[in-house]
């Protein structure tokens, strides 16, 4: 069964007593975690308040919630060896906690030969680290950039097999020009977290379409409903609400009442 859920670049001024609190408001059992207290440095800002990953895993099994991902800024092209190190801060307190995945992006612009070689190389590397540490969680590639388009990311698919997505379909949209629906049928089986979102086409002050509340906007979310439902899709179905990067839309809290009030998702 989907499982609905949302990203904490939407309330990124929460501490995690507050995303609990807003997850059970909403019924939600899972939660994505990217910001927290205005910060992104998840693994520093644990160990301040938890001090260890076990003490983090036993807050998280008390209140009764689950990290469905921790969403990182490490880019599979381009990645320098300090940024794998950061990378790397993660896995205790992924592990601990039992969270799945890490999300990483694809980094890179232009999708050449070239870069898909060195996110598959990079790809390769991790998997090594994994195997050899014992490590249960795993990365979760979201196509950003070079990848952010049908052709490159089905290079990428066909040469690293166990490869598993979070797929931004708004942004392969909007951005890319990309159907959700056709891109489905590309990416269904290794899909495992989807982000969604709407927006409309008229000029905001980053990009050239503005984002508006779910289903206000002209992202067509409904055949991509049908899709999912048709393939039985059982993954992550999170609000990315980017008020971290974008603090003119209102709370998250309004955008998830918005969402269940249109019946939009």
């Amino acid at each position: 069964m989907m499982m609905h859920s949302f990203s904490t670049l939407g309330c990124p001024e929460l501490d995690l007593d507050g995303v609990v609190a807003l997850a059970a408001r909403h019924g939600f059992h899972t939660v994505e975690l990217r910001a927290l207290c205005g910060r992104l440095d998840l693994p520093a800002l644990f160990t301040e308040q938890f001090g260890t990953p076990e003490k983090w895993a036993e807050y998280l099994k008390t209140r009764r919630i689950r990290v469905c991902a921790l969403d990182t800024s490490f880019k599979l092209i381009g990645s320098t060896e300090a940024e794998r190190a950061e990378l790397l801060e993660y896995v205790r307190w992924a592990d601990a906690a039992d969270v799945l995945w890490l999300r990483v992006l694809d980094g890179g612009t232009t999708g050449t030969p070239e870069e898909i070689d060195e996110a598959v190389a990079t790809m390769e590397w991790w998997r090594e680290q994994r195997f050899k540490n014992f490590w249960a969680v795993d990365l979760l590639v979201e196509p950003y950039d070079a990848l952010a388009k049908q052709a490159p990311l089905k290079q990428f698919l066909d040469r690293v097999p166990h490869a598993t997505l979070l797929w931004d379909c708004h942004r392969m949209w909007r951005q890319g020009g990309e159907d959700p629906v056709s891109t489905w049928s590309l990416v269904k089986d290794r899909t495992a977290h989807i982000h969604v979102k709407d927006s409309v086409n008229q000029p905001s002050e980053k990009h050239p379409f503005t984002y508006v509340m779910p289903g206000e906007g002209e992202f067509p979310m409904r055949p991509l409903l049908d899709a999912l439902k048709q393939d039985k899709f059982g993954g992550v179905l999170s609000l990315e609400w980017n008020r971290f990067w974008h603090p003119y839309l209102p709370e998250l809290d309004k955008a998830l009442h918005s969402a269940a009030r249109t019946r939009w998702w």
